[in-house]
């Protein structure tokens, strides 16, 4: 007999749970609400609750609203969408994840304080070109630091000079850590400041579920194609245990993954919601023998 186990430290990190909850209580009283992106990078949630009257618009379709309601979703904005908003009498709901909005105001401070400088640093963010936490971390700056995804990036830049380094709340910490070397191995002037802001219930989920995946014969991992988290996710666990599948939600499943398998693992991504994850459970309750 198979016995199927969900991860419990998987699924939604809690800025994403605050999102969720904002959106549908708005919905809840007025039935309609805008969310600037998608609120989660999960299509099977994001329908959800667009059935419920979410409508999921771009920044281009922002400049064309006025006096209705907007969620701003975990990852954050900068200071240009606010003002937009602003603008066109749009009525922001925030949900912004803390963790987020604290990295932001430490930018922007740190970026303030060095604009009337005669050398002001080079403020650095270790994050993914375009991601929108990004977008946001970057605005915080007038546009003016310099995103790095890896070492290379490091090869154009002027590092001899006062370097300030933050990071994008959802990446590695072992990623974080090899920048900072190598960016003291290039360093011959100037001061080098370094700032861990990543999410620890975010970094957690590695070795969680690294250790997830070493103790089940067959693991699915559950996420949406979009999530940047899934993708390191699902690669950890596919290191430990090859026979890993990724999938988005049941009609990917191939029941050919467990043969001769008794003990099965269903995890997800930060951004994967539990019903997801015990739909995938109950899906396999019906097709695979004795389970």
């Amino acid at each position: 007999m198979a016995n199927i186990e969900i991860d419990k430290d998987s699924g939604f990190c809690f800025g994403v749970v605050t999102a969720i909850k904002k959106a549908e209580e708005e919905l809840d009283r007025t039935g309609s609400l805008y969310c600037l992106g998608d609120i989660v990078h999960n299509s099977d949630e994001v329908e959800r609750l667009c059935s419920r009257g979410l409508t999921t618009i771009t920044h281009s379709d922002l400049e064309s609203l006025e006096g209705v309601s907007v969620l701003l979703r975990a990852h954050g904005e900068p200071p240009s969408t606010y003002e937009m908003a602003n603008s066109r009498g749009i009525r922001i709901i925030d949900a912004t994840c803390p963790v987020v909005l604290q990295l932001q105001r430490r930018i922007k401070q740190a970026y303030q304080s060095s604009v009337e400088s005669e050398n002001p640093p080079l403020i650095l963010i270790y994050g993914k070109t375009g991601h929108a936490e990004v977008n946001g971390l970057v605005g915080q700056t007038d546009g003016t630091a310099v995103v790095i995804q890896s070492e290379e990036d490091l090869e154009s830049l002027d590092l001899d000079r006062d370097v300030l380094l933050y990071s994008q709340t959802t990446k590695s910490l072992e990623g974080f850590q090899h920048i900072v070397s190598a960016i003291r191995s290039r360093k011959k002037r100037g001061t080098f400041q370094y700032f861990d802001t990543i999410c620890r219930q975010v970094a957690n989920r590695i070795p969680n579920i690294r250790a997830f995946a070493a103790t089940h014969e067959v693991v699915l991992f559950v996420s949406g194609k979009k999530s940047s988290n899934g993708k390191v996710l699902f690669e950890e666990c596919k290191s430990v245990n090859p026979r890993t599948y990724l999938i988005s939600n049941t009609k990917e499943i191939d029941v050919g993954w467990f043969e001769g398998a008794s003990e099965i693992g269903i995890c997800g991504a930060t951004s994967t919601p539990s019903w997801l994850m015990k739909d995938v459970k109950g899906y396999l309750q019906t097709v695979l023998p004795n389970s």
